[in-house]
């Protein structure tokens, strides 16, 4: 049975994974931990990390500006680690990396849970080397606490790495900003608007032809087999830092 705790169990994402995995016959809610106390999937929400002390995996879903906090608390429990937080930079990533050198335990961060978003980046990937250029759009609801999204990001750094952009992103710029955020040379456009939820369309151009690759999450039940999935795997991972389920998935 693995000890699981979640962390941000009162928000939207974390209280449905509570539920989750509350429902695993192989797994066993053991804490929950939220800003505030509360009541998530039958568990009593409290505001101690140390209560996470006795977990096998932690799940971390909570705000960009409280995840990297939380990262070395976990560090110090010594407990493995699944993070559905957004925010992460290179930056941030190699802050995580040095925090868990040396660690017996690993961190693994993964932008989008949703088995179809993870497909949709490798094909894009897959498809980059092919085009001479290409663009990310990417939609959420209005009450999401980043731009661009996680999955964006990690997406453009994709396509900037398997392919290449044969124009400048200022090019007809009359508004700074119009042609959207520059990642590693990668126009990142952000949609923020109520009634979304997760939406991503990766465009590859080439002359005469146009190739679009969109996911869309209608629900967040969409990203719980994917949650259940790196709960499940991370102790067998190696040590240290981790991005994404492309190796989970086998892709």
């Amino acid at each position: 049975m693995v000890k699981v705790g979640v962390v941000g169990a009162l928000g939207r994402m974390g209280r449905l994974v509570a539920e989750t995995v509350a429902a695993q016959s192989d797994l066993e809610l053991m804490a929950c931990v939220d800003r505030t106390a509360g009541e998530a999937a039958g568990v009593d929400v409290v505001t101690d990390l140390d209560v996470l002390a006795d977990a096998d995996v932690v799940v971390d879903f909570t705000h960009p500006d409280t995840v990297m906090g939380n990262l070395a608390a976990y560090r110090r429990l010594d407990v493995d680690v699944v993070v559905g937080t957004s925010g992460f930079t290179e930056e941030r990533l190699d802050e995580v990396e040095d925090l868990w050198a040396g660690s017996s335990r690993t961190c693994l961060i993964v932008p989008n849970f949703s088995v179809g978003a993870v497909l949709m980046m490798r094909f894009a990937e897959m498809a980059a080397p092919h085009f001479a250029a290409s663009e990310v759009i990417e939609l959420h609801h209005d009450r999401k606490a980043d731009a661009p999204s996680g999955t964006a990001l990690a997406t453009a750094r994709r396509l900037a790495g398997a392919g290449h952009q044969d124009r400048a992103l200022e090019s007809a710029e009359k508004v700074p900003g119009a042609r959207g955020a520059d990642v590693e040379g990668v126009p990142v456009h952000a949609v923020r608007l109520p009634g979304l939820l997760a939406h991503q369309e990766v465009i590859l151009g080439n002359a005469g032809e146009v190739l679009t690759i969109r996911h869309d999450s209608t629900d967040r039940i969409s990203f719980m087999p994917g949650v259940l999935l790196a709960i499940r795997s991370v102790g067998a991972m190696d040590p240290g830092l981790a991005v994404g389920l492309d190796g989970l998935l086998g892709v």
